[in-house]
C-alpha cells in the first residue's frame, strides 16, 4: 500500500471571519421583534366601512351592539345603528367583532 502525504485543505482565515460575521448578522435579523403595525386592523375596518357591512360588536361584559362602522381611529370606532343612537365605542372595551 502506498502512503501519500495528504494535505489538509482549510479555508483562509478571512473567509472564516466573513462567514461568522454574516451568521451573526443573520441571527440578529431573525431575532428582531415583529412590526408593531401590520395595518391588518385598518384594512379590515376600511373594507367594512366601504361595504357598509352590518356588524356585531361584542363587548367584554357580553353586551352585543349591532350596526355599521362609520369611522375609526386609534382608540375607538363609531357604530351607526338603526335601533338607537350612534355609539362611540372604545377599542379597549371590544372583545371581538363579527359580521351580522
Amino acid at each position: 500500500m502506498e502512503s501519500s502525504n495528504r494535505r489538509l485543505i482549510r479555508p483562509a482565515l478571512a473567509e472564516v471571519k466573513e462567514r461568522a460575521a454574516s451568521r451573526s448578522n443573520n441571527t440578529q435579523a431573525r431575532k428582531q421583534a415583529p412590526p408593531d403595525v401590520t395595518n391588518a386592523e385598518n384594512f379590515y375596518y376600511v373594507k367594512q366601512m366601504q361595504a357598509k357591512t352590518p356588524l356585531v360588536v361584542v363587548l367584554h361584559d357580553g353586551e352585543e351592539l349591532h350596526g355599521t362602522l362609520e369611522w375609526y381611529d386609534k382608540g375607538c370606532i363609531k357604530l351607526t345603528r338603526d335601533e338607537g343612537p350612534n355609539l362611540l365605542v372604545y377599542k379597549s372595551a371590544i372583545k371581538y367583532i363579527y359580521k351580522a
